[in-house]
């Protein structure tokens, strides 16, 4: 079957890997969530100020507040990844140390997420 396409046309939009809107899209779109989330746990921590542990447990006993901390913490994590794989990706020198940097980046990002979201759950339902 005959290609009636340009080379150009084939690849136009397309980045080496193919997938460059893609994770520019991402990124954008975890920045845009992390600013309202961002805005509220600014707000959440100045009304806790001077609050004992018990207040905080308190607050974040209230099911919406849990939601919107997990919530925050695997967008912030997501977006820390994505940021991350770029800053590797643009300036690890060889395939060997890209590849180490992609996986050690990945491997924090799901790490922090997974702590951070265990910690919140044990605060909020007390273990």
């Amino acid at each position: 079957m005959p290609r009636y396409r340009t080379p150009m046309s084939r690849v136009r939009g397309l980045g080496a890997a193919h997938e460059g809107v893609g994770h520019w899209l991402a990124q954008r779109l975890s920045a845009v969530a992390l600013v309202p989330l961002s805005l509220w746990l600014v707000v959440s921590v100045v009304s806790l100020e001077g609050a004992d542990h018990a207040a905080f447990k308190a607050w974040l006993g209230i099911f919406g507040n849990a939601v919107l901390l997990v919530l925050f913490i695997l967008v912030a994590c997501h977006h820390m990844a994505l940021g991350l794989q770029v800053v590797v990706e643009d300036y690890a020198s060889g395939e060997t140390s890209k590849m180490i940097g992609l996986v050690v980046t990945r491997f924090v990002a799901v790490l922090a997420a997974t702590g951070g979201v265990l910690a919140v759950a044990r605060v909020a339902f007390g273990a």
